[in-house]
Formats: C-alpha cells, sequence, structure tokens
C-alpha cells in the first residue's frame, strides 16, 4: 500500500509541480500588486464640475431613451468631455444620452471612445487599438454589460492601456505598463489565464477547478508520506528523523511536515473560490429592489438641474456626477464631487442637502418594504467580519465601505442579510447562508482576512510571506526531485538500448 502512495505522490508531483510552484509565486506578486480595476475614485478624480446651464432636463433625458421601460437609476456624468446621461435598468447595457442635444446615443464610435480616454489620460496622445470582447485585464464579469470594449493605449507617464464602453462611452478600466508587467507574474499567471487564451471559458474553468484538487491531493499524499517516513522515536544511519540525505530530499521532506498544512488550505480555498458545482448558488429569495417600491418617472423628476446644482453647492459639493434614484415611493438625488464625497436630497428639493438618511427614516422604509418579514436592524460603527475595508492590490479594494452601515437580517430559509448604505439608500450587499460561507472558504482561508490581521498589515504580510517561502521551499525542492527523477529514468532508457524486435 505505502508504495502506491509514493508513487501517486511521485507522479502527481511531476504533473502538477510546476502549477503549484506558479500559484505560490504569482499569490505573492497578488499581495502587492492586484489585478487591474478602475475605481470609483479615479473615476470621479477625472470629471469636471457640472454647470448650472450644462444640460437638459433630468425628465427630458428619460423622454428622449425612447424606451418604454422604467430605469432603476438615472445618472449624469461626464464621457469625452461632455456631459451624459445613464440610465441602467438593471439588466444589459447602459442607455446613453447625450445631455447637451438630449439625443439618444446609439452607439459609441472611435472617435467617442478617443475622446473619452483623452480626458481620463488627463490630455495625453492616445491611440486606438482595437475592439475586443476580452483580454488579459478585462476577464471577470464586472465587465460584461460594457462589451465590446475599446482598447485605446495612451502615451502619459504610466503608459495606460485604457478600456472604453461600447455602450456608455466611459472608460472601465485602466491597466498601466507596471501593473501589466507584473501581473503577468501574478493574476495571469495565479489564475491560469494563459490556459484560457487557448480553451473555451467553460474548460478552463474546469481545468482550473481539478487541477487545483489534484494538488490538493498531491500534498495530502505528501504530508501522511512525511509523517510515515518521520521518526519520531529513534534515528536513522544518517542521525536524522529523516531517511533522506541533506539537501532537497530533507528540505522536501521537513518544509512538508512544517508548512504543508498551509499549502493545503490554500490550494483548498482557491478552489472553493471557483464556486465549483454549485455549492455556494445565492438562495435567498428576498428581492433587494423592494427597497424601490416606485418606479422611477418622468414626472417625479425636476425640471431643471440649476436649483439641485446650487443646493449641492450650499452644502460643500461641486458636483462632478449626480444620480437619482427611488428610496421607498420618493425619488432622491445623489451628488458625487470629485473626491468621492456626497451629499443627497430629495429629487424635489423639498429639504435641504444631507450627508445621508436619518436611521429612523431608513429602518421605516426598510419595514415598508417588507411588511410581513420579521427584520432585525443593526447599525455597525465599525467594520466587523462581514463587512470591512482592503487595502488597494485586493481584488475588493473598489467597494465601498462607509460607516455606519445599516445591515437588515431576515429570518427567511437563506438567513439573508442587506447591507444598506445610508449615504444613498441603497443596497450595496446581499448576503444569504451560502454567499457568508465564501467568506470563510476564501476571503478567510485564502486571503487571511481575519480583522485583527487587517488591523495590522505589517503582521499579515509578514506572516503571508513568511509561509510563501515556506511553501516554495517545498515547491522547488519538489519540482528539483521530480526533474531528477525523469533524468534517471531516461538515463536508464538509455543504458538499455534500442529495444529489440520479437523473434519470430
Amino acid at each position: 500500500m505505502k508504495r502506491y502512495l509514493y508513487l501517486a505522490h511521485r507522479w502527481l508531483g511531476i504533473a502538477l509541480g510546476l502549477f503549484v510552484l506558479a500559484w505560490i509565486v504569482s499569490g505573492v506578486v497578488m499581495l502587492f500588486v492586484g489585478y487591474p480595476k478602475l475605481t470609483p475614485a479615479e473615476h470621479l478624480s477625472r470629471l469636471q464640475p457640472l454647470p448650472a446651464d450644462c444640460c437638459i432636463a433630468p425628465a427630458a433625458a428619460l423622454a428622449a431613451s425612447g424606451d418604454p421601460r422604467t430605469p432603476l437609476s438615472l445618472r449624469l456624468t461626464g464621457a469625452g468631455g461632455a456631459p451624459r446621461y445613464l440610465l441602467d435598468y438593471g439588466d444589459g447595457p447602459l442607455l446613453a444620452v447625450d445631455a447637451r442635444s438630449g439625443r439618444r446615443i446609439a452607439r459609441i464610435g472611435p472617435a467617442e471612445a478617443l475622446a473619452s480616454a483623452r480626458q481620463f489620460a488627463r490630455g495625453a496622445e492616445v491611440r486606438l487599438l482595437d475592439r475586443v470582447e476580452e483580454d488579459a485585464w478585462t476577464r471577470n464579469h464586472a465587465l460584461a454589460r460594457e462589451r465590446p470594449l475599446y482598447r485605446v493605449q495612451a502615451d502619459d507617464a504610466e503608459r495606460q492601456l485604457l478600456y472604453v464602453s461600447s455602450h456608455s462611452g466611459l472608460v472601465v478600466r485602466d491597466a498601466s505598463a507596471r501593473e501589466r508587467a507584473w501581473n503577468r507574474l501574478g493574476a495571469w499567471l495565479h489564475w491560469l489565464y494563459p490556459l484560457r487564451e487557448v480553451l473555451p471559458k467553460p474548460v478552463w474553468s474546469v481545468a482550473l477547478v481539478y487541477g487545483a484538487l489534484l494538488a490538493a491531493l498531491l500534498t495530502l499524499l505528501g504530508m501522511l508520506i512525511g509523517l510515515l517516513r518521520w521518526r519520531f522515536a529513534g534515528r536513522y544511519r544518517n542521525g536524522s528523523h529523516s531517511p533522506y540525505p541533506a539537501g532537497a530530499g530533507r528540505l522536501h521532506h521537513v518544509g512538508g511536515l512544517l508548512v504543508g498544512a498551509v499549502l493545503l488550505l490554500w490550494l483548498v480555498s482557491g478552489l472553493l473560490s471557483m464556486e465549483p458545482w454549485g455549492l455556494f448558488d445565492k438562495r435567498s429569495t428576498v428581492a433587494a429592489g423592494a427597497l424601490q417600491r416606485a418606479p422611477l418617472r418622468a414626472e417625479a423628476l425636476p425640471g431643471a438641474l440649476a436649483p439641485a446644482l446650487q443646493r449641492l453647492h450650499q452644502a460643500g459639493i461641486a458636483a462632478v456626477e449626480l444620480q437619482w434614484h427611488m428610496l421607498g415611493d420618493r425619488p432622491y438625488l445623489l451628488g458625487s464631487d470629485a473626491r468621492g464625497a456626497t451629499r443627497i436630497l430629495p429629487a424635489d428639493l423639498s429639504e435641504p442637502a444631507r450627508q445621508r438618511f436619518e436611521r429612523d427614516e431608513l429602518e421605516r422604509e426598510v419595514r415598508q418594504a417588507w411588511p410581513d418579514r420579521r427584520l432585525r436592524f443593526d447599525w455597525l460603527e465599525q467594520e466587523d467580519f462581514h463587512y470591512y475595508a482592503r487595502a488597494e492590490p485586493s481584488l475588493y479594494s473598489q467597494l465601498p465601505r462607509r460607516l455606519p452601515l445599516l445591515r437588515v437580517r431576515f429570518d427567511d430559509p437563506a438567513a439573508t442579510w442587506l447591507h444598506i448604505d445610508p449615504y444613498s439608500g441603497a443596497v450595496i450587499e446581499q448576503l444569504d447562508q451560502c454567499r457568508r460561507a465564501v467568506r470563510w472558504v476564501f476571503k478567510l482561508l485564502h486571503s487571511w482576512d481575519w480583522p485583527p490581521l487587517l488591523q495590522r498589515p505589517l503582521l499579515r504580510d509578514g506572516l503571508l510571506l513568511a509561509f510563501s517561502a515556506g511553501v516554495l521551499v517545498i515547491s522547488l525542492s519538489g519540482v528539483l526531485l521530480g526533474w531528477r527523477r525523469l533524468r534517471l529514468r531516461a538515463r536508464r532508457r538509455l543504458a538499455r538500448g534500442p529495444a529489440r524486435p520479437p523473434l519470430s
């Protein structure tokens, strides 16, 4: 039985050793350089304050869309140096309306894409490369509504590669030369995107899941063999508890016993991050959209922008972006400035602008949205295990994590939570038991997002680097041992010479 364990571990190691090594090296890189993304702060910082006479009225923009549906929200922003209304219907691409002429923009052409890229690059020279569905820096689902994308090269100091939505005309992703270079050794390698370049997405996903599963089996077998070969009482002839002489063999044996469990943990949690076999599919039946009990109709919107912009200015906001949405049966306007500061006020301007909704007011709207549910309200004044900010390299660093926050707990079978931002009244996150499980199996076990460590980033990074170094020793020594085994087999085959044909 032991012989089969050794053979399984040996040949799985030979087959997967380089993959495991690549995962460890790229994981270390991802601690410091994240996958390219465009944050809300980057987007807002490129916009200019909206002049009082810049645009047609919001109601006119809704009428100009020509779409009989009612949007969930209406947003006024800038693209290519010109104001633009964007209508969000919840699914599918955003619908764009020119905020000056009132003309629906049916298609974003290359000239508009270059204008948006030039504005984002602060006037640097730009050139259009091509139009793509996706590439190495735009593979994640967050851009599904924006595809296809214009790919534009900016000749600025950072040599940014900019991606412009063919539906809204906004720059939706930027990737500097530094990010692209490091990500070739980081996220691009960690997620096996070289395979994604040549395999269909479903095949790549299966390869990633089962490759990680086999690597976890490899590690588990290695830990078992390591325990079987270790002499807890007594020593081998070489004077060590390990039978292997000094060198790669002993490093692999002793290192595997010391940090093999960490490697196994990272492989299993990385596998589960792909959410295979429907394990973490959303099971909640709570409709978060119920908080918007009335549609956003043209008659509910103001006839002019100037009074709203004046109110926001009086509240300390030089608005660069406006967004109208419903809370309950009442429309509200959220204004943002270039630094990301916000103010909210009723669309009819019946009240002064303020930073956020009052607690009683927001709780009342939630109760009216779900009158037949038993609800529990928690107001978070500080970050906790399920709501916390991350540093810039993280995949989740762009998510808003303002405080205080209203957490609404439902009594449904899926134990749903809603996170509601009192600065806007919007549901920013919906978590049921399955989605909270992802927090445990991936964000905690794989990324070590544990509050005491997140509060001590130097300690967290130090521990991750120390264990990564140990796992790197296991991987490198394993690859070396596998290479030696293959060379030995090749030499033996050559020594035996070519096989003789059987006698007739």
